[in-house]
């Protein structure tokens, strides 16, 4: 088997920023590429220094660069050293706990950094809770968006999930384990508790678990407790088809302030597709309306 090449530049002298993902949990998961970084990048940044070096050791890695703590309270302090470090023809590999750099971990401001000095920068792909757990939910999630951890104040959380209503792609976000009961709580008021979830956590872990159902159903499960890292896969809401009989008064409404009735119809009908997520056509709304006054 051919070996893996050493992350440093594509030229000699030329350095680069390397962001690698790492193991969630299982260090099988570790790539061979991840292995070579870790023993060849000139400055590894990690988010915990002690972790970093122990996942090293036990890949049975000897890092030979300096490493250097990149966490969020010395970020933005990090930025100047680690982007000389580069334009000197230094590789820098960017190391979090667990995952994909930049991914509600530290990273977006390096990349952005480097970007802006026009400096290379490249990826190590790897594991990511994210896409693991999408993958394991069971709900359809052919389009998702990610969102972080929700606020902590209820109101605040309350308001977020309020987004969410008529959203149709799939949900993805992290929670810690202490809020998660009060979290899904808050969902069910908001959503509804028939919307359908997964709570997914210590995946990749010895205690692995996934739990499946709607968001009733979950709540009342949390209540008891739940341990380690949490990622929550939200259903996307499902199309309520909006009858053109319901727009005509609006659609009137816009005509007596002046608007064609054609304009008025298209308007109508495509912002009331917009917060249904079913498709409103503007044809049948016209006819509703010629219908309405005929009556």
């Amino acid at each position: 088997m051919q070996a893996a090449k050493p992350v440093h530049g594509a030229n000699p002298g030329e350095g680069r920023l390397v962001l690698a993902a790492t193991p969630m949990g299982d260090i099988g998961d570790a790539s061979a590429r991840l292995r070579d970084a870790l023993g060849t990048a000139d400055v590894i940044a990690a988010e915990d220094t002690r972790r970093t070096k122990a996942l090293a050791a036990a890949l049975g890695v000897t890092i030979t660069g300096r490493v250097v703590s990149f966490y969020d309270q010395v970020e933005v302090s990090r930025l100047p050293g680690l982007v000389t470090d580069i334009e000197e023809g230094r590789t820098v590999l960017l190391v979090t706990d667990a995952g994909m750099p930049s991914v509600s971990d530290p990273g977006y401001r390096l990349v952005a950094a480097c970007v802006e000095a026009g400096l290379p920068v490249t990826c190590l792909p790897g594991p990511s809770a994210v896409t693991t757990a999408l993958a394991l939910s069971g709900l359809p999630v052919e389009r998702f968006c990610f969102d972080g951890f929700p606020p902590r104040k209820p109101g605040q959380r309350r308001a977020y999930f309020g987004t969410l209503v008529q959203e149709p792609r799939a949900v993805v976000f992290f929670e810690a384990p202490h809020r998660l009961a009060a979290c899904l709580a808050d969902a069910v008021d908001v959503l509804g508790g028939d919307r359908r979830a997964a709570v997914c956590r210590e995946l990749t872990k010895t205690y692995e678990e996934v739990r499946r159902g709607t968001l009733a159903e979950l709540a009342e499960w949390a209540v008891e407790g739940a341990r380690g890292e949490i990622t929550v896969v939200l259903e996307g809401a499902v199309a309520v088809a909006t009858d053109p009989v319901d727009l005509v008064d609006e659609v009137e409404r816009k005509v007596e302030d002046g608007m064609r009735l054609k304009d008025a119809c298209a308007v109508v009908a495509e912002a009331a597709s917009t917060s249904s997520g079913a498709t409103v056509s503007k044809r049948e709304l016209y006819d509703a309306v010629l219908e309405a006054r005929r009556d």
